[in-house]
């Protein structure tokens, strides 16, 4: 079983080259932030995680949760791991100040999740869930709602799940039937929610349940959602915690991975309704839960990262030291030295770094466009993040399934075999790209909302900005690397003026071409990003001093996906330009 060792010089090198970590601590509300600084953050960061979570991750697969009782009871592996995340200070990180939070960067926060991901990504979803609640009531909780409950989830004293899914219900939330009825001050709501991630533990005081519903009198489809917090346990005004809530769990989910995340059934209301209090207005939950909903798919991009480099650095470990066959007349040598495993384990490697890159790259935008001194700057920047949303959630999760897939065929037939643990990340990686939204989901989004409703306007600024990078990269004197990039570059530009002209007289086509058109502008922008680092890594040598080797390796991994990645977006472009007439023109 290797161990898992945080890629901090890696981290620390893409957050500056490529996040521009920089350039977000000179935004406004932000203090001074040094490299060493950060480099400590992340080496500590590094430290809990290797010594504390990573070691819990195969056992607590094993192991799993169960209902009893009506409550979860979570894998003992786990025990005491949550109370020293929260003792170090790692649930306020990013969190907003003025409700305890430590007001540091989210480019800077999604490094650190990153490495907590990889160690074990099971527990990682609790937090995940909690700072996706504070999203959504930093937005449209009222005041006291804000002062009541956020410094509780900024310190991770309590917990945030997010429920919208019901049996009848899946992605079509129109379809929700839990309902809200007003009582006083406050609604009691009945009905069930299903795959509701850390539905329920005993590791924090409280946990705060965002919950979609409809009162009586709402107008059907998703125009009649309204958004509830739900506590597990009742508060009096004075913080003291009261008696249980009307809401339990009553199952969790035998599943292909995340053993180690319950994954709960819930029922609301079975004993006279569970109390609730409504977020914003009536009617408008859907708007509510998206604030939400959009940190989770980033969230979820980055899980896609971090598994990734998790099962990379486990089959690179395997390979090191399994002994078969011989290379170049030599002895039985290490399967590392053999091509073709060379070839995986550099396709991994590069891959896990062109999906860190577009991650961190997002959210250098996600700062800036909450923290640009000028309402102009901060539109732009969120127009990029809302059209680079899509591409970190299905792009990054596409290749997590492929990076853990290869990580199996490493290992050969001892891939297949559960002890050897590489299993494992193939088997949680698989939920990535259908939890969120499924990528289909994520595609028709990019199409639909992100490049047909502003006519490719977003689209054609990101395009514009590679093509920047691209030129960069000839002035650094990767020529050859910048041609390929640039022809990639193309070929999304083709695609999306296609899809823009086609998409009214051939009304099926965007939806056919749509996970494509994901497939081949998220090959091309992690390929830009990555080539943005290799720019960066080839001035620093030139400069010389710093490390040369990490810089050298920048460069070669660029190199590898540039020529053996990069490729693919041939592929996609011929399959957006083909349209929907094949595709249609079979009855299912």
């Amino acid at each position: 079983m290797s161990t898992y060792r945080a890629p901090i010089d890696e981290l620390a090198f893409t957050l500056e080259a490529v996040g521009e970590l920089s350039k977000v601590m000179a935004l406004p509300g932000f203090e001074p932030l040094d490299n060493e600084l950060v480099l400590a953050i992340l080496t500590q960061a590094g430290q809990f995680s290797e010594e504390q979570v990573a070691p819990t991750n195969f056992a607590a697969d094993r192991q799993g949760s169960r209902v009893e009782d009506r409550r979860v009871v979570t894998a003992p592996a786990l025990d005491g791991v949550y109370q020293a995340y929260r003792e170090g200070g790692w649930p306020s990180l990013t969190g907003d100040p003025a409700f305890g939070g430590q007001g540091l960067p989210h480019t800077l926060g999604f490094a650190v999740e990153e490495i907590v991901q990889s160690a074990n990504l099971s527990f990682s979803l609790m937090p995940l869930l909690t700072q996706g609640v504070v999203t959504a009531l930093s937005r449209y909780g009222s005041v006291e709602q804000k002062d009541f409950i956020l410094p509780k989830l900024v310190s991770g004293e309590w917990a945030g799940t997010m429920n919208l899914t019901e049996p009848q219900a899946g992605s079509d939330l129109g379809l929700v039937k839990a309902r809200a009825e007003r009582d006083g001050e406050h609604y009691r709501l009945f009905g069930q929610k299903i795959f509701i991630t850390w539905g329920d533990q005993s590791y924090t005081d409280n946990i705060i349940h965002l919950v979609l519903a409809r009162t009586p009198d709402a107008p059907p489809g998703v125009k009649g959602i309204s958004l509830f917090i739900v506590p597990k346990f009742l508060v009096a005004a004075d913080g003291t915690i009261g008696e249980r809530n009307d809401v339990y769990p009553i199952g969790v989910e035998d599943k292909l991975g995340i053993h180690a995340s319950p994954t709960c059934t819930m029922a609301y209301g079975d004993n006279g309704g569970a109390i609730g209090y409504l977020v914003g207005e009536e009617n408008q939950g859907l708007k509510y839960m998206f604030a939400m909903m959009n940190h989770a798919r980033l969230a979820v991009g980055l899980q896609g990262v971090a598994v990734a480099e998790r099962a990379r650095q486990h089959a690179l470990s395997y390979a090191r030291e399994r002994l078969q066959g011989s290379v170049a007349g030599e002895g039985t040598v290490a399967i590392v030295r053999h091509p073709d495993v060379r070839r995986m384990l550099l396709t991994m490697e590069a891959l896990v770094q062109g999906g860190r890159a577009l991650a961190l790259r997002t959210m250098h935008h996600f700062d800036h466009a909450l923290h640009a001194a000028e309402p102009e700057q901060r539109t732009l920047h969120q127009q990029r993040v809302d059209l680079l949303t899509p591409l970190v959630k299905g792009w990054c999760t596409e290749i997590a399934n492929e990076v853990t897939s290869l990580g199996v065929q490493v290992h050969g037939g001892m891939g297949f075999v559960e002890e050897t643990g590489a299993a494992q990340y193939y088997r949680d990686a698989r939920i990535l790209a259908i939890y969120e939204g499924t990528n289909g989901i994520q595609a028709l989004d990019l199409v639909g909302r992100k490049l047909l409703a502003n006519r490719g306007e977003y689209a054609t600024a990101l395009l514009a900005d590679l093509e920047g990078v691209v030129a960069a990269s000839r002035e650094a004197g990767l020529t050859a690397l910048a041609d390929k990039l640039g022809a990639a570059l193309q070929l999304c530009a083709q695609a999306v003026r296609d899809v823009l002209m086609r998409a009214e007289a051939e009304p099926d086509r965007p939806a056919v071409v749509a996970f494509n058109l994901l497939m081949l502008l998220g090959t091309a922008t992690a390929g830009g990003y990555l080539m943005m680092g290799a720019n960066r890594a080839a001035e620093l040598l030139a400069a010389g001093g710093g490390d040369g080797e990490l810089y050298r390796r920048k460069i070669a991994l660029a190199r590898v996906y540039i020529e053996q990645i990069l490729p693919r977006c041939h592929a996609y472009s011929e399959a957006v330009l083909a349209g929907a007439e094949g595709v249609m023109a079979v009855d299912p």
